[in-house]
């Protein structure tokens, strides 16, 4: 499967790793419709594909992404647009990539330096694994705008910090640094500048040796456990431990415990 490349968005696969970097740096990675579209399409592709184990998504430039370019998305036409255009296109756009980042069952990596504000703090949000530079900044603009928060947000914080530093980060639009995002638990992890890609690299490396079966499933488990009760959320863990000790992984794994060596994943 080919992930190709589009203006301002770079696509790779080197072994079992998509890779995908936002470049932009003259407009400080801010993602307009066509990165926007393609991401969506990679990431989805990849998850039924069986050759990507990890995906990672970094940046170009000295910052990571300034958000959805809004002068980009709205001069396409010399014509106002109609009334609704926002709430019509959004759920193709940028509220579509965070719901395609959540359900995809390969782990995705996030590699913050720099500014990160936005859609740009909602992507690393909805990574599973984030690193970022101890002096990044994160930071939430819509007050400062005069607009209200769009792609995951409002839902995506509260789960991750709780109502009182959500409110600080979107209506007082209270800028954090990394350290302060890994502090509050927004963030797997902060590093200093010079370990970051020290840091991602050994993350990845680890995600990518990893069951990938049974990965992908506690992944689904965690994400979809959020809107069920109890009851249904065991019956879905009981759905992946038999799919999961079927794979090849489930074997590998326990012919390892039982010669009492370091088990090598294959990711079927």
């Amino acid at each position: 499967m080919k992930y190709r490349s589009v203006p301002g968005l770079q696509a790779a696969q080197r072994g079992v790793l998509l890779r995908l970097t936002l470049d932009r740096a003259d407009r400080r990675n801010a993602v307009d419709d066509t990165m926007l579209d393609a991401m969506i399409e990679h990431i989805a592709a990849a998850g039924t594909d069986e050759s990507v184990r990890v995906i990672r998504v970094d940046t170009a430039g000295p910052d990571f992404c300034a958000g959805s370019d809004l002068i980009a998305n709205n001069s396409k036409s010399d014509r106002k647009p109609r009334v609704g255009s926002t709430q019509r296109r959004l759920p193709n756009k940028a509220n579509r990539l965070i719901p395609v980042m959540l359900e995809t069952q390969v782990p995705i990596v996030a590699v913050v330096r720099g500014w990160t504000a936005g859609l740009g703090f909602h992507i690393a949000l909805a990574a599973d694994f984030c690193v970022a530079a101890a002096d990044a900044r994160f930071w939430e603009p819509f007050m400062a705008r005069g607009f209200t928060p769009d792609s995951g947000a409002a839902w995506l914080l509260p789960r991750l910090i709780g109502m009182v530093r959500t409110r600080q980060l979107l209506m007082l639009g209270q800028e954090i640094s990394g350290a302060t995002a890994a502090d509050w638990g927004i963030i797997h992890r902060a590093v200093p500048e010079g370990q970051l890609e020290c840091a991602a690299d050994e993350l990845v490396s680890q995600l990518g040796d990893a069951p990938t079966v049974a990965l992908g499933l506690t992944k689904w488990l965690l994400q979809s456990g959020n809107g069920l009760d109890l009851d249904r959320h065991l019956q879905n863990e009981a759905m992946a431990l038999e799919l999961s000790s079927r794979s090849e992984d489930f074997r590998e794994g326990m012919a390892a415990f039982r010669e009492k060596r370091d088990a090598k994943f294959q990711g079927r």
